[in-house]
């Protein structure tokens, strides 16, 4: 079984809606790491102070053949058709410790998407 790691910088205000939209397309969880981060546009000031955004750092541990449908999703609830909203990525993950509570169901989601 092959897996990657899937993740998403998102503004905080819609970082629910995606963990949310994940869980339902089938991801078994998720890790959510507060950040901030500076993009192609001016950060703004304040009396002199650059005030950073704010980015929540969501990461998912998925099964290979589910990526394309998950970033589908992440793509849709993080509306990153619009600017300044959101990027996604995937990772190649070589070797993984401590997901035998999880397999069960990732072998029954590889089995319903070739049976």
């Amino acid at each position: 079984m092959q897996f990657k790691l899937i993740m998403a910088f998102v503004k905080p205000n819609i970082c629910d809606d995606v963990v949310d939209a994940m869980k339902e397309a089938g991801a078994t969880g998720a890790t959510i790491i507060p950040a901030r981060g500076t993009g192609i546009h001016e950060a703004k000031s304040f009396f002199g102070l650059s005030i950073e955004d704010k980015t929540d750092i969501i990461v998912f541990l998925v099964e290979e053949h589910v990526v394309e449908n998950l970033l589908k999703v992440i793509r849709e609830a993080g509306k990153f058709d619009k600017p300044g909203t959101g990027i996604a990525f995937v990772l190649p993950v070589e070797h993984i410790a401590g997901l035998e509570s999880q397999m069960k169901k990732f072998k029954d989601q590889a089995r319903d998407k070739y049976f």
